[in-house]
């Protein structure tokens, strides 16, 4: 008789040993603060001033009352969200352009500020 083959006993798999589950380190949620640079009031020119007001004002809010005024003159191109169509007066603020796209506008703005 032919000898047969003795099959090893397959060893259980091990498993991954558990480790003891972390605890949720919950940190303190602080207020994130400004930073200085942008809480710094700039005033506008008189080209800006037509559009944002007089007042000298952070950059921040400067950029707000930018985008509020465009919002509600609907002067967001509706095919190209990120083209701006300048009205009379952000023309002027844009140097004469007819359309800028957002990221110049921050460019042109930052002209017009003191």
């Amino acid at each position: 008789m032919a000898a047969k083959k003795k099959k090893a006993a397959k060893k259980p798999a091990k498993k991954a040993a558990k480790k003891p589950a972390k605890k949720a380190v919950k940190k303190a949620k602080t207020k994130r603060k400004p930073n200085a640079a942008f809480m710094k009031p700039v005033t506008p020119n008189e080209k800006l001033a037509a559009v944002v007001g007089a007042s000298p004002l952070p950059r921040t809010e400067l950029t707000k009352k930018l985008w509020a005024y465009i919002k509600k003159n609907g002067l967001q191109d509706k095919k190209n969200r990120r083209m701006i169509n300048a009205d009379d007066k952000l023309k002027v603020v844009f140097g004469g352009k007819g359309q800028v796209s957002m990221f110049d506008m921050t460019k042109l703005v930052s002209k017009n500020v003191k």
